[in-house]
């Protein structure tokens, strides 16, 4: 019976641990924008334009 006191005092200090860092994030804005991150995969990088391709200087044709 002991050690149904020792768990339950572990599994509220735990949760108490968990919800302290779930109000820190929330704070902080960690889970302000949750859709553009899985979004953001889909979009395609910025077209850079071509630079000429210079072959090594060591090579010789």
């Amino acid at each position: 019976m002991e050690i149904l006191y020792l768990m339950i005092i572990c599994s509220v200090s735990l949760a108490a641990i968990f919800l302290v860092i779930f109000i820190i994030g929330a704070k902080k804005g960690q889970f302000e924008d949750d859709e553009s991150p899985a979004v953001r995969i889909l979009f395609d990088d910025e077209v850079k334009p071509d630079k000429e391709i210079e072959t090594p200087k060591n090579e010789k044709e």
